[in-house]
């Protein structure tokens, strides 16, 4: 049996301490705040970040550069025989694309999944493949599963603010000054490829209630349910939400009481664009690890 190394990036909210725990290789992203360049829980932690983007700092993000993720593989190839490289969406980054060209010189040993996830899905995509190479599956096959099942996800984020998505361009002034004249909350949508918009909601609890029957709905028509055989995993993730996070896992683990719930805080390349106090739900089908 090959030994598999499973490599993602810190978009999958995966900390470099979760990753020495679990045995897997987390790339930490780079930012840059000011021109000046840090990674994601390298040198830049949560805090610090949120509070650099409250000050208005300049922040652009990036991706790993090439000499990084080329001297990881070297390194990872002397000790395993494959690796599974698990970036985020490449609808949402070119990170993807950089890292599949780069694989095409490792002869088949370096496979770079493109699911099209970000945060907690992206980070369940991990977990997937952790369990697929505990089984036996080959780096080829792991991607092949994780790739068919890239659709079979849902994230539904309600934001705080549009300050930050009227400052990085994606809406107009006059449309972030409308809706924060109404005090709209929208409410996005990432499934697949793009950050969406789904929904707009007048409060708090409305935007609650429409990702909660979006997750419904998505459960019960295209996840087929929770039954015996078939299940799904579900999460939440915030920028900077702590308290709402755990109010809301509490109604939805009322609503799915026999489901786990993880709580992870949103991906700093995702934060950026929208700011603190967003309120995420996501769902992923269970892989039926017995049946691939």
């Amino acid at each position: 049996m090959s030994r598999i190394a499973i490599v993602t990036d810190s978009n999958s909210g995966i900390s470099q301490k979760e990753a020495k725990e679990r045995g897997i290789i987390v790339l930490p992203m780079p930012f840059f705040i000011n021109e000046e360049l840090f990674f994601e829980d390298i040198s830049l932690t949560v805090p610090e970040f949120f509070e650099r983007l409250k000050e208005g700092a300049n922040i652009s993000t990036s991706q790993p550069s090439p000499e990084s993720v080329l001297s990881l593989w070297d390194k990872l190839l002397q000790e395993y025989d494959e690796i599974v490289h698990i970036p985020m969406s490449s609808g949402l980054s070119s990170s993807c694309e950089s890292a599949t060209m780069l694989a095409q010189e490792y002869d088949g040993k370096v496979q770079v999944v493109n699911n099209q996830r970000i945060s907690v899905t992206q980070r369940q995509s991990v977990l997937d493949a952790i369990e697929l190479a505990k089984r036996g599956k080959s780096a080829a096959k792991i991607k092949e599963l994780l790739e068919e099942d890239k659709f079979n996800s849902s994230i539904y984020i309600m934001l705080d603010t549009l300050y930050y998505l009227k400052k990085g361009g994606r809406i107009t002034p006059a449309a972030a000054a409308l809706g924060t004249l109404l005090r709209l909350k929208p409410v996005l949508q990432i499934q697949g490829e793009k950050l969406d918009a789904f929904a707009k909601a007048r409060t708090t609890a409305q935007g609650k209630s429409i990702m909660m029957n979006a997750i419904h709905s998505d459960i019960e028509n295209r996840f087929g349910g929770i039954t015996e055989d078939n299940g799904v995993w579900l999460s939440i993730a915030h920028t900077q939400n702590d308290a709402a996070a755990e109010a809301l896992k509490a109604e939805l683990q009322a609503l799915y009481p026999t489901t786990e719930i993880h709580i992870d805080p949103l991906s700093l390349s995702v934060a950026c664009h929208i700011g603190p106090g967003s309120l995420a739900i996501a769902c992923c089908r269970k892989m039926k690890y017995d049946e691939v």
